[in-house]
């Protein structure tokens, strides 16, 4: 007679981040995935590369670095086979009971199979269905998307319209996990220092654009919006832009007097400074998948005003959080502006109801992670033969 042991699924989970590229944003989002799983107790382990931002992760996350990389592997680095075998036991030896590839690289897909074929249950955080405007990878992209969500588990999303189109290529609504995208742009020191990063805020008339400076953000527009409002004399709102890139090469001659462009990488402290006084955050995308700069200014109780685009729609309660106006519509977004800026109250009234939005988000977000980590978890113990204990027979509950 056989004995089939029994595991409590309420257990702390041993969970394996994979992120081989060293890029920046990918980091931040992952970071922000183990810190919070490791602040409830579970063994949280992230294989990634040397070049990788340790600064982003708490002491309690254990960083393992068995390669060096440069990008996301769409490259001739992609051919080291050997780095892969190395990645490949680097996980296997820390008996992992999911692995979850929080940001895309070429040796996903091989390192993926290999994980499954030992019966390691995987899963995959996809971004990006589609290329951003004048990214010049588009084909790329979409063979990169149709070979992962072929290869792994789990798939996590971060919008419905992206699950909605997962769906509609029939991918079971059991294999998909949506979440908002929640996490804020600070490092791991910072976490463990302060309970509440938030707490001096202030309305100042002025609007914030943050982040890299491309044009599918919409810069050009938002340029144009507040050329309009120099002309408005009864405003007392401003434009702030921060963030690198050339703006040249979006705005010609220049800028609208009511415009600071603060040029540059901005650090945790300048970013913290900006979100605590600035009267609200613009994104004036004209094409986007998602963004979780949204999250960053409820939590910082700022108001937002986003365009129609992607996600970001899903993000923003209209007329209670901030304003949902048409992408491409310059005019449309100086009245925004204007009617938020000029109006303090407002600008309080929508900034609570943000950080209340987000904080129940949060909370509902990390139970959807738990959730699905546990649910592949009882997946690959009874397909062992090893009783569970927490679920219903078939209940894995996915959104």
């Amino acid at each position: 007679m056989k004995v089939v042991a029994s595991v409590s699924l309420e257990e702390s989970v041993r969970i394996c981040y994979v992120l081989l590229s060293p890029t920046f944003g990918m980091h931040q989002y992952t970071a922000d995935l183990a810190n919070r799983l490791v602040g409830d107790d579970h063994d949280v382990h992230l294989v990634t590369t040397s070049g990788a931002p340790r600064d982003r992760y708490t002491s309690q996350v254990t960083l393992h670095t068995p390669v060096a990389t440069s990008n996301t592997g769409f490259s001739g680095e992609s051919l080291r086979i050997r780095a892969v075998r190395r990645v490949v036991k680097t996980v296997l030896d820390l008996k992992p009971d999911v692995v979850h590839f929080s940001g895309p690289h070429m040796w996903n897909l091989p390192l993926a199979k290999m994980l499954k074929a030992k019966g390691v249950p995987v899963t995959h955080s996809i971004h990006d269905l589609d290329p951003h405007i004048g990214s010049g990878y588009g084909f790329l992209l979409r063979i990169w998307n149709y070979l992962i969500l072929r290869s792994v588990d789990h798939i996590l999303v971060h919008g419905e319209t992206y699950r909605d189109r997962l769906l509609a290529q029939g991918i079971g609504p059991e294999q998909i996990t949506l979440t908002p995208l929640l996490h804020l742009f600070v490092g791991g020191a910072w976490l463990e220092m302060y309970s509440d990063l938030a707490a001096a805020t202030e309305y100042q008339p002025w609007a914030l654009f943050f982040g890299r400076l491309k044009r599918y953000k919409g810069l050009e527009y938002l340029l144009t919006a507040c050329a309009m409002m120099d002309g408005a004399n009864n405003t007392r709102g401003r434009i702030v832009v921060a963030g690198n890139g050339d703006i040249s090469s979006l705005w010609a001659g220049s800028l609208p007097d009511r415009l600071a462009l603060h040029n540059g990488l901005i650090n945790d402290e300048e970013a913290m400074d900006l979100f605590s006084r600035c009267g609200l955050l613009v994104l004036p995308y004209t094409d986007a998948t998602q963004s979780a700069l949204i999250a960053a200014a409820y939590y910082f109780r700022k108001a937002v005003i986003v365009t129609r685009t992607g996600a970001l729609p899903e993000y923003v309660v209209d007329g209670e959080t901030g304003y949902i106006i048409e992408p491409d519509h310059p005019a449309a977004l100086a009245r925004a502006l204007v009617e938020l800026l000029d109006d303090p109250q407002a600008l309080r009234r929508m900034g609570e109801a943000g950080r209340a939005w987000y904080d129940e988000r949060r909370s509902e977000e990390q139970e959807a992670l738990l959730h699905m980590y546990r649910g592949l978890m009882t997946s690959r113990l009874k397909r062992d033969g090893v009783g569970t204990q927490g679920l219903a027979e078939g209940d894995y509950g996915y959104q």
